[in-house]
């Protein structure tokens, strides 16, 4: 058995249009050792498998509004370094840091979005401005509200990625469960999310480290970060 990713009805296209392929064979009577063996006449035939409408569009919804999230990500740092470093020097390499992780992030999902031709969100502009905007706030208003920011975010951000990994697992045992093997791209983009969620989750990890329980006022500030994130992440799933 095995599994392709083919890019077009000729070519190879990648894990939206994948398909699995299934054996079927037929069984014989063996010799007195009990042995089995093919029936005379038959042959190996292969059956694909397409994805679902529902799968193709979750992985399709999952790429937009990473690739969105992340250009989130990278300009909410960029506005947010330099009033954050002009009062706080010393923060310049965690801060240039966080933005390069965020920057390959986006080239990722950048790259991902091109080769599996997924639209992407028609509100970049919207999320573009109001990215740049919370990162301008939240550093003028200092290291604990800038770090506040990053806490609200990562943990949404976290959550969110946990909740596709998930998905994808399920697709996968399910899959493996009926006897498919699973390509090495779908795989791939499991550990890809994976490392990606890893890194957003040590940026959390950092903001706590440098104060950002101690932003004023820390619950009204993050709460209304994290409800931002989780309507930007619901529109960009379907717009």
């Amino acid at each position: 058995m095995h599994a392709n990713i083919s890019t077009s009805p000729a070519a190879a296209r990648g894990f939206l249009q994948w398909a699995a392929c299934n054996k079927t064979t037929g069984s014989g009577s063996g010799s007195g050792s009990g042995s089995s063996t093919y029936n005379e006449g038959r042959t190996q035939s292969k059956k694909r498998i397409p994805l679902t409408v529902a799968q193709r569009e979750f992985l399709s919804s999952a790429l937009r509004v990473n690739q969105a999230g992340e250009l989130a990500a990278t300009l909410i740092y960029t506005a947010q370094t330099p009033p954050v470093v002009s009062r706080e020097p010393h923060l310049r390499p965690l801060m240039r840091h966080m933005y390069e992780q965020e920057a390959a992030h986006f080239s990722t999902f950048n790259a991902l979005i091109a080769k599996h031709r997924v639209r992407p969100t028609a509100l970049y502009p919207v999320w573009s401005l109001l990215a740049s905007g919370l990162g301008w706030t939240t550093g003028v208003m200092g290291r604990e509200a800038a770090m506040a920011c990053t806490e609200a975010v990562e943990t949404e951000i976290g959550d969110h990625y946990n909740a596709q990994i998930r998905r994808l697992l399920e697709m996968v045992t399910e899959w493996e469960t009926q006897g498919y093997d699973v390509g090495g791209e779908f795989k791939d983009l499991v550990v890809t999310l994976r490392r990606i969620r890893d890194e957003e989750l040590e940026h959390l990890d950092h903001a706590v480290e440098h104060d950002a329980k101690k932003a004023e006022p820390y619950w009204l500030l993050t709460g209304v970060i994290r409800a931002g994130c989780r309507g930007a992440i619901w529109v960009s799933e379907r717009v």
